[in-house]
């Protein structure tokens, strides 16, 4: 099994060098022009771009609850034919064949005020009754009436509304920056794993290259009686791990490769180049002023305080809603009636009516207190919990400035152990080729080699992941010296 396995690891590697088989184009990408497409065709990006329009429609919603409303109302027909109990002018009921039709219009523009959560109207209404039995048409109506409701010591939904919405539409604003940052941070992850992966198929390449040509030389060295056994058969155990390596790297490479491709949305089949990021942002970030940042630019500082004011909310609603209610309706108008539909609006008459409603409760057993109480305890747990989360959001914010800095300054020294220990490799190799280093000591300088190449290439991607996380927590951009706003 082990033998098929290596055969099956061989032929994966050999098969795009195989002639007659058309070879992909190669799309050569940076890592911010991968970023870019990912913030733009990726499903995570369809996905908070929706959520974004969501709560915009949400927010369209909401302010148009406290615009005029026009709506036309009416019932037409409403016809019946039936048999009814009718009462007699002597007190007796007699049962007569009904047919009639009853058909009502109103229009209505109403305007709620948010300050005191009552509404004002102005109602047109116009009725028509016809009894067909006997040929007769009725109208009555009201050409203008005009009214007002409004609640006495009661909660205010529309006044809490207006001050906890727009927090919520800024909320959904900031959250849609955040979540195409968060996206950067998971694109800069997979474009590493796929340059590590890439990394290792060209270290496996040019080890089997290397160790090949090595074995060639010591064949003949051996041959001649100037290399022993033991190191020619080394040698050759270096080629055969260096061929299964290859191997494996082809496969890492090509789910790396799947991976990222998947993640951005590519539907292409082009092989993707891509390239190490060579430059680094030369300003150094300072605790302070990423702190500062963050408070003003993310989301929290305004999930705070509609959580806060939410709890506030909902403690005035169980005072409201439990103690001494009452309600205030009343209404000015014009009615008439006649016979034809121009007698409506022929000298109508006055209407008026008044009514105030209340409710009190007498003995609820604890009851109002309990759901005070309640609402009391709730906002003073949500208080404790919007601390410890402030706390934590602090924390991460300087835990990840420190990060930063650490992986920025790691960067130039791994690029410096890289390139030395590439000479030194170079170094090791021509002296073993020379008889005066064994080939243990290559090997050694073949691992450290690889181990630095490695090494550079992780704390790159450490560095640009920390780099774009913490574009993600503070919604600055550190390189530009600017905040990170919402696009056109």
């Amino acid at each position: 099994m082990k033998e098929l396995y290596k055969i099956c690891l061989l032929f994966v590697t050999l098969l795009p060098c195989l002639p007659g088989i058309a070879q992909p184009a190669t799309r050569t990408l940076r890592l911010q022009e991968v970023i870019a497409l990912a913030q733009e065709q990726s499903a995570a990006a369809r996905q908070a771009e929706t959520s974004r329009e969501n709560s915009y429609w949400q927010w369209r919603s909401f302010k148009s609850d406290y615009k005029p409303q026009l709506s036309l109302t009416g019932t037409l027909p409403d016809f019946s034919r039936t048999i009814m109990p009718v009462t007699q002018p002597d007190g007796t009921t007699d049962f007569k064949p009904v047919s009639i039709n009853n058909s009502e219009l109103g229009l209505s523009l109403s305007q709620v005020v948010s300050p005191t959560g009552g509404r004002v109207f102005v109602t047109s209404l116009m009725q028509r009754f016809d009894d067909f039995d006997r040929q007769q048409t009725r109208y009555n109506g009201n050409p203008a009436i005009i009214g007002i409701e409004q609640p006495l010591f009661a909660y205010n939904q529309l006044s809490w509304a207006k001050k906890i919405e727009p927090l919520r539409y800024q909320e959904s604003q900031r959250e849609y920056l955040e979540e195409r940052e968060k996206i950067a941070v998971n694109a800069t992850r997979l474009y590493f794993d796929l340059l590590l992966a890439q990394t290792n198929q060209r270290i496996a390449s040019q080890n089997q290259s290397s160790n090949d040509t090595l074995y060639q030389i010591a064949q003949e060295k051996y041959k001649l009686g100037r290399f022993s056994k033991n190191d020619l058969l080394q040698l050759r155990l270096a080629v055969l791990n260096a061929e299964l390596a290859m191997a494996q790297a082809a496969l890492d490479q090509q789910t790396a490769a799947l991976a990222l491709k998947t993640y951005i949305g590519m539907k292409e089949t082009d092989q993707l180049e891509l390239l190490t990021p060579e430059g680094i942002p030369a300003s150094t970030v300072l605790a302070e002023v990423a702190l500062a940042e963050a408070r003003k630019n993310r989301k929290e500082s305004i999930n705070f305080s509609r959580r806060l004011l939410e709890a506030e909310a909902l403690m005035a609603k169980a005072h409201g809603d439990n103690g001494f209610n009452a309600s205030l309706f009343a209404t000015f108008g014009l009615t008439n009636r006649g016979a034809s539909f121009t007698d409506i609006y022929t000298r109508p008459e006055n209407q008026q009516r008044a009514r105030i409603g209340f409710s009190m409760p007498i003995m609820d057993w604890g009851r109002q207190r309990s759901i005070y109480k309640v609402a009391e305890l709730n906002k003073q747990l949500v208080q404790y919990t919007v601390d410890q989360e402030d706390a934590n959001f602090e924390q991460a914010v300087l835990t990840q400035v420190n990060q930063y800095n650490t992986l920025k300054a790691r960067i130039a020294t791994t690029a410096e152990a890289d390139a030395i220990a590439q000479e030194r490799y170079e170094i090791a190799r021509n002296t073993f080729l020379i008889g005066r280093i064994s080939i243990t000591d290559l090997n050694i300088a073949l691992a450290e080699k690889d181990q630095a190449r490695r090494a550079h290439i992780a704390s790159l991607s450490a560095f640009w992941t920390a780099h774009y996380t913490l574009r993600q927590l503070t919604l600055f951009d550190f390189e530009q010296q600017q905040v990170i706003e919402m696009s056109e």
